[in-house]
């Protein structure tokens, strides 16, 4: 037998693009391929794109043709541009990317098993209604093998108006429990104790499904397979919160009640601009609804600043709702015009530099925020995911509390003791900064005992403030 193939992957853009790749990761090992980490060494490039909104188009055309010129100076006989980038814009990139040996969308990620196999033909983007990821999918893991995200549905059937991603991801397509709950048993069974649940929308999950199953219903199923520690819900939208879903992030133990919802800004003009579904007196009831439910709840969100139209009023009434909510986690994103979208054709955004010193005023406020926030964890015990080694010293070791979603927030750094990456084990939290925390491992030699009172791993109920 000969050497075996060789293949380089570039996956950009968000956490369901990261799946996307893996199970390309997959196919190409089934197709006999060996993953290879230098594309000049590499026989296949594959560069999976975003088309979300500019800045990441920009990133992927520039991805795409730094890997183009491994055609002249490495390896490289085929180059396969996949994705959203190629969903969205299929005709455009065919006549300007003559490097581009082959095209796939968003959905077409097993076409690439043809690809490899050599099939002459270039343009292979479908139709992304045709496809739902299934359990038995070929698909490689990659970064920390101990957690996962599971994509539970594909599309999206909202309306948002700065939004082009159901133009080129579809309708919504839920995945049935029975096929999610196979996907999260064969994760266990290759070391993952953390699953993380994604789609455009989350929240939506199961209405176009038989019987109307519930985003609540497979929370409950994922948190009771055997080896399962962690589930976390990302992208939950206000609109639909039912009070069944509430319960289940409340009692269930392996559920997290870690509150990921995209508000994207609390004026109710702005809102209306965007198309959300609701005004900002909404945002305020949701947001009182979930920490007197779940007063021991972690709220992630994130906003738009720079959306045709935003007045200074607009931007004064969302930096009063950043400042009443003491959010844990916050993001704020410049607005990016996107042909094809209602908001484009509001007008000119605010002037981008305008935005980034909104943004950077909201950035300025949720600072001291999220650091009050963890400082409420000093001195009380947690169970945190150990990750390895840290990446600010050799002699700390790193992971994270249930509070904190990986990639986007911060980390806990473990100052005493060993541990393997995937353990989950308790420590006691010593120190605290801007975004992560200090802590000493409890049952670890020569450790802490950790005091009388540290026996809750949650903070004290929230104080809720009403806007004056």
């Amino acid at each position: 037998m000969g050497e075996p193939r060789t293949i380089h992957f570039v996956s950009l853009g968000c956490a369901k693009n990261r799946v996307d790749t893996e199970v390309m990761l997959g196919v190409s090992g089934e197709s006999g391929y060996e993953i290879v980490e230098d594309p000049a060494a590499a026989e296949v490039i594959v560069v999976n794109t975003c088309g979300f909104i500019g800045p990441a188009k920009e990133e992927s055309i520039e991805n795409i043709l730094e890997m183009g010129g491994h055609k002249q100076s490495g390896s490289c006989k085929k180059l396969v541009d996949a994705g959203c980038l190629s969903q969205r814009y299929p005709a455009e990139l065919a006549g300007e990317l003559p490097e581009v040996d082959h095209f796939l969308g968003s959905s077409d990620m097993l076409k690439l098993g043809p690809v490899l196999r050599g099939t002459q033909e270039r343009m292979l983007v479908g139709n992304p209604a045709q496809y739902t990821m299934r359990a038995d999918d070929p698909r490689v893991l990659t970064g920390q093998t101990h957690r996962a995200y599971v994509k539970i549905a594909e599309g999206c059937n909202r309306e948002c108006s700065f939004c082009a991603i159901p133009s080129f991801r579809g309708k919504q397509r839920s995945r049935p429990i029975a096929d999610l709950v196979s996907e999260a048993e064969r994760l266990v069974a290759a070391g993952v104790v953390e699953l993380n649940l994604i789609s455009q929308d989350t929240i939506a999950y199961g209405r176009d499904l038989p019987g109307r199953q519930s985003l609540a219903d497979l929370l409950v199923a994922l948190g009771d397979v055997d080896g399962v520690h962690w589930v976390r819900a990302h992208y939950l939208y206000p609109e639909t919160l039912s009070d069944a879903l509430v319960e289940v992030l409340s009692q269930h133990d392996k559920v997290l009640p870690y509150i990921d919802m995209p508000l994207q800004h609390a004026s109710d003009a702005m809102l209306r601009a965007m198309r959300r579904g609701h005004g900002g007196d909404r945002m305020y009831k949701v947001v009182e609804r979930l920490r007197r439910a779940l007063p021991d709840s972690v709220f992630r969100t994130t906003f738009i600043v720079g959306h045709p139209g935003e007045t200074e009023q607009d931007f004064d009434e969302l930096r009063q709702f950043v400042e009443w909510g003491e959010f844990d986690h916050v993001g704020v994103f410049l607005y990016s015009t996107e042909e094809g979208t209602r908001s484009a054709e509001l007008g000119a955004p605010v002037d981008p530099s305008v935005a980034e010193e909104r943004r950077a005023r909201l950035m300025s406020i949720q600072k001291p925020i999220s650091r009050d926030r963890l400082e409420l964890r000093v001195g009380t015990e947690l169970d945190v995911l150990v990750e390895g080694i840290s990446d600010e010293s050799d002699l700390l070791l790193q992971g994270r509390w249930w509070g904190q979603a990986p990639e986007v927030d911060g980390s806990v750094y473990l100052a005493n003791g060993t541990a393997r990456a995937g353990e989950i084990r308790r420590v006691l939290v010593t120190d605290a900064a801007d975004y992560d925390l200090m802590a000493d491992f409890i049952d670890a030699p020569g450790g802490r005992d950790a005091p009388p009172d540290a026996k809750d791993p949650r903070p004290p109920k929230v104080k809720l403030r009403t806007l004056s």
